[in-house]
């Protein structure tokens, strides 16, 4: 820690413990104990009950859970195409160019992301691409909303790239495009791997932009979750909530774990 002193330790915790349990622990436990909870009348939930997990692996609920994986997987992986490709592209350009890119790529994120969904709806709801009441347009939204941060991950990283790796790699004859797969890209696949993560995890959570775009046979998690908590199901939501960040924990740790050997590459 930059604290050095033992009674300044000793403050920074005491300042975590009091900041992190009230804003962010203490609502997950919440969340947790009413997914066990078969009543809740009292401080404390009641007539413990597997029963909302049961009833969230299967169905409607684990069709849900299966759409939002695919569509955070297929999105992350095209925001990671398109902003790795542009954060190259930009690299090369002048100074005020590539602010004007930085800008144009970073307004999804600053506008709320139920005008995106509501751009996207408006923009393929006639032809000649119409893509309204389909499962593309949901991913297509996901795809606008996360590339802002694989491109501003990807920049980031190429900024702190060492140069001499691919001045030597011309220098022995390395074609542009050699150099690009063979030298570039290893030297950027821990940020790459960061970046699909972040774009994975936020897709995951996306509700605002979907609630105006999903069809009704391609219905993701977050949408159940909100439609559950709405009709009063209050346990049941908070168990499909539970499996989602369950489901969204575990893809995390496997992109740590790419993520630690492409470091130590």
């Amino acid at each position: 820690m930059l604290v050095h002193s033992k009674a300044g330790r000793w403050a920074a915790w005491a300042l975590f413990a009091v900041l992190f349990l009230p804003l962010f622990a203490l609502p997950l436990v919440v969340v947790v104990a009413a997914s066990f909870a078969g009543h809740w009348s009292g401080a404390f939930p009641s007539d413990p009950t597997t029963g909302h997990y049961a009833a969230a692996v299967r169905g409607e609920s684990l069709q849900a859970l299966t759409t939002s994986l695919v569509t955070a997987v297929v999105a992350s992986l095209l925001a990671l195409v398109l902003g790795t490709w542009a954060a190259l592209a930009a690299a090369r350009l002048g100074r005020r160019t590539k602010r004007s890119l930085d800008a144009l790529f970073m307004l999804p994120v600053a506008v709320p992301s139920v005008v995106i969904g509501l751009a996207v709806l408006v923009a393929f709801s006639r032809p000649p691409l119409l893509l309204n009441g389909t499962s593309s347009i949901v991913v297509l939204a996901h795809t606008v909303l996360v590339t802002a941060f694989a491109y501003q991950s990807v920049s980031a990283a190429i900024v702190r790239l060492d140069p001499a790796y691919e001045q030597a790699a011309a220098s022995l004859g390395a074609s542009p495009g050699y150099v690009l797969w063979r030298v570039r890209l290893p030297l950027l696949l821990p940020s790459l791997t960061a970046a699909g993560g972040l774009c994975f995890a936020l897709s995951m959570g996306e509700l605002s932009a979907t609630m105006m775009l999903y069809p009704p046979d391609w219905v993701p998690l977050p949408v159940r979750i909100f439609t559950a908590t709405d009709r009063g199901s209050l346990f049941s939501g908070s168990a499909l909530a539970v499996v989602l960040m369950a489901a969204t924990l575990l893809v995390l740790l496997a992109v740590s774990r790419i993520r630690t050997r492409a470091s130590y590459r």
